[in-house]
């Protein structure tokens, strides 16, 4: 029998947490992955290196803020693969800065990257799933979809409508009755080069807030939702903390954030003059997967392993207090 190989979608798939997505993918089987990107040359790269691990890949230019282009490539995989089962969003970009030295132009293409590309890769994802009933999406999202912090106004903003749109959305598909599954999975800090060239005023370099995670815990988080029934899913112990201590205490987490905020957002190293930045074109070069604190970060999330397994843990569990129980039954009737 031939073998049925995955669809998947990937946008911003040829760095950080997207790259590490795409490996993960290719590692677990037979499967067909179609990259969505603006940097030519990182296309080209992890092509060959997920067609080296056995994956059918399809490279496809796109600036994802475009909701032609990301139209186009969605029509593109369904023309050469006739479907998509899986699509993840996670294409992003940011500036550093206060509020108040931003430009209303960086605000509007953070906005249209982080969470227009998020909308226009939904509505071309559903275009294609719905006359068939199936598929999933995965949202990739942020603890900073829940709390906000200095320096990343407008980033936070995208990632707080990400959540508010997908909630929506899901709502509109219970009332359909639609078997299309949506899932958010909210990230700690990562270890991506995305702070290589990230587009900042700080005078000194940017770095993601400790603690940070490597790229592949994240990946093996999105691919676990894309294939099972799980609407939100929280990745890191900090992410944990962001979103329930914003919930119990807003004011005690703002007031931290305006305390260490800032400077937990920057290394001692002063800002280089003629850094790369991706926010209008893709920065030159191929990145790979992990940023400059490989030293620093963490390889695996204990929670992630307990979220993942939480049924067979729940089943344990209930097991075990059912044994104590017949237990304690059959100590009495003999007492």
């Amino acid at each position: 029998m031939p073998i049925i190989k995955e669809v998947t979608v990937i946008t911003g798939g040829t760095s950080g947490v997207g790259r590490a997505t795409a490996r993960h993918f290719a590692k677990a089987g037979p499967c067909r992955i179609a990259l969505l990107s603006r940097g030519e040359e990182r296309l080209a790269a992890t092509r060959k290196e997920l067609e080296d691990r056995g994956a059918e890949v399809l490279t496809i230019p796109t600036d994802v803020a475009d909701a032609g282009q990301v139209e186009n490539a969605a029509r593109q995989v369904e023309e050469v693969w006739g479907g998509i089962d899986v699509w993840i969003n996670n294409a992003m970009t940011s500036v550093f800065s206060f509020s108040w030295d931003m430009e209303p132009e960086e605000f509007l293409r953070v906005t249209q990257v982080t969470y227009l590309g998020y909308v226009y890769g939904t509505l071309s994802a559903l275009r294609r799933m719905r006359p068939v009933n199936r598929g999933k999406i995965v949202q990739v999202g942020s603890a900073l979809a829940y709390r906000g912090i200095p320096l990343q106004s407008a980033y936070c903003a995208a990632k707080h409508a990400i959540v508010g749109f997908t909630e929506s959305l899901q709502t509109e598909l219970m009332h359909e009755k639609s078997r299309i599954q949506l899932s958010m999975v909210h990230l700690p800090a990562v270890n991506t080069p995305q702070f290589n060239w990230v587009k900042s005023r700080m005078p000194r370099e940017s770095q993601p807030v400790p603690p940070i995670y490597q790229p592949e815990v994240p990946a093996q988080a999105i691919h676990w939702a894309s294939h099972h029934r799980r609407f939100e899913m929280l990745v890191g112990a900090s992410t944990y903390m962001a979103v329930i201590g914003n919930k119990i205490s807003p004011a005690l987490a703002a007031r931290y954030l305006a305390r260490t905020g800032v400077s937990s957002q920057m290394t001692e190293a002063p800002q280089k003059d003629g850094s790369p930045e991706n926010l209008w074109q893709p920065a030159p070069g191929d990145f790979g997967c992990h940023g400059d604190f490989d030293a620093q970060s963490r390889r695996s999330s204990p929670l992630l392993w307990v979220s993942m397994h939480r049924r067979q843990l729940s089943m344990a569990l209930a097991g075990g207090l059912l044994g104590v129980w017949a237990a304690l039954k059959a100590r009495m009737a003999t007492g």
